[in-house]
């Protein structure tokens, strides 16, 4: 109870008043009014021939469930989305649970071949689901994230009482601040603890030091190494009559280089790096994304040169990432940001455009991301680095850093990690 008082104050903060309101009352709606679907308990038969039909007529070698509350229509079209996509397109038949605050989805949506939008929480589906499941003679898995604080330990219990296998994917740092809280959430401490006791699950991380923590408590059976990674060919593409708000033409209009950064601004962003940058009065800094928590208000006045314009639909950031001069990521360097692997970096690669970073663990595997390691360092290397864009060398080994670590090739490690067992 204290975990979601925590949450929900945090909530409040980002939102205010009457967002917080919003948010509430979507919660309540989707957590708690729809969980008992009326349409579904008088339609079974109905609903029973969707879930078998979908069982039967798709080509497939495994079942997965992709279990935790992140949505799939939202803006932020990130890791989940991808490796779904991804997963169905090589065989495996992907049920992806949706919000019915972003996804408005009440039982089923088909979504493309292999990948089906469900919603978990409407309990008489869910139950179907799982009856006509155990019906199908092919493996089964559970997936989730180590962030999900939804389900417990024993609910997966249940599933692999059912005969799935667990996929516990480890993407961060397990802190407070990631999950919004003043404490880490007890199922994302317990889930954590399980997985590394039993040396069934199957885990993938996505960043060398969470491989480490693995090693360091179960050795490495059922174990990979998957970071994030980029559509490569959605970023190659680009209408020409995409036409950019008033807000940011505006700053396009200033004919200054414009730096930009686009992600999560939370207590791990260097706001003093950025204020610094600010005062060169050389360059526009723009700022895309959502106020993670309070530290951007408590940071960021009117500084002058810094525009922060919000979130910006996955669909369309590429267009705003491409009048830029410079892509980068001004972390505090501690163990939540050495444990990330920013998916932001690999679509900055896709977009050919010159990449300068603080000296983020994960960001130092690749030539293409230059590295600063202070902040002067940071501020000497900004000229050179947006230099490069005329360096035809440069841009072919950006261009190949973002082809490597193609969304495809993240999803096939994780196949090959659960085939070996079905073997």
């Amino acid at each position: 109870m204290r975990e979601k008082i925590s949450k929900l104050i945090n909530v409040y903060k980002k939102y205010g008043f009457l967002g917080f309101l919003n948010k509430l009352k979507m919660h309540i709606k989707a957590n708690y009014i729809d969980r008992i679907s009326l349409e579904v308990l008088f339609n079974k038969r109905k609903y029973k021939k969707i879930i078998k039909d979908i069982l039967t007529n798709n080509e497939y070698e495994r079942i997965i469930l992709w279990r935790s509350s992140f949505g799939y229509n939202v803006p932020l079209f990130q890791r989940p989305q991808h490796i779904a996509n991804n997963l169905s397109k090589n065989k495996c038949l992907v049920f992806y649970e949706v919000t019915d605050t972003t996804d408005k989805i009440k039982t089923v949506q088909f979504h493309q071949k292999n990948l089906y939008l469900i919603n978990f929480n409407n309990i008489f589906l869910n139950n179907i689901l799982k009856k006509e499941i155990k019906e199908i003679k092919k493996p089964r898995y559970l997936q989730m994230y180590s962030t999900d604080w939804k389900m417990s330990v024993k609910d997966i219990k249940k599933y692999i009482d059912d005969g799935y296998k667990f996929i516990y994917e480890y993407i961060d740092d397990l802190s407070p601040e990631i999950a919004g809280t003043k404490q880490i959430p007890k199922n994302i401490i317990e889930k954590y603890e399980y997985a590394m006791k039993d040396k069934n699950v199957y885990i993938i991380v996505t960043a060398d030091l969470l491989k480490q923590d693995v090693i360091k408590h179960r050795g490495e059976k059922n174990l990979a190494f998957a970071t994030n990674g980029v559509d490569y060919n959605f970023f190659q593409s680009f209408d020409n009559d995409f036409k950019f708000d008033k807000e940011f033409q505006k700053i396009i209009d200033l004919k200054r280089p414009i730096i930009m950064y686009y992600g999560a601004l939370a207590k791990w962003f260097d706001y003093e790096l950025i204020k610094k940058i600010a005062r060169t009065n050389k360059y526009s800094i723009v700022l895309f994304g959502i106020k993670y928590d309070e530290s951007f208000d408590k940071n960021i006045k009117k500084d002058k040169n810094i525009y922060f314009l919000g979130s910006r639909d996955y669909k369309v950031l590429k267009y705003y990432a491409s009048k830029a001069a410079l892509l980068i990521i001004p972390f505090l360097i501690n163990d939540i940001t050495n444990s990330t692997s920013p998916v932001k970096i690999f679509e900055y690669m896709a977009l050919k455009k010159p990449i300068l970073t603080t000296n983020i663990l994960e960001c130092r595997k690749y030539k293409s991301v230059v590295i600063a390691k202070t902040h002067e360092d940071f501020l000497d290397k900004i000229e050179p680095t947006i230099k490069r864009i005329n360096n035809k060398e440069y841009i072919n080994l950006l261009d190949k850093d973002a082809k490597d670590n193609d969304w495809e090739n993240k999803a096939k490690a994780i196949i090959e990690l659960i085939k070996n067992g079905e073997q």
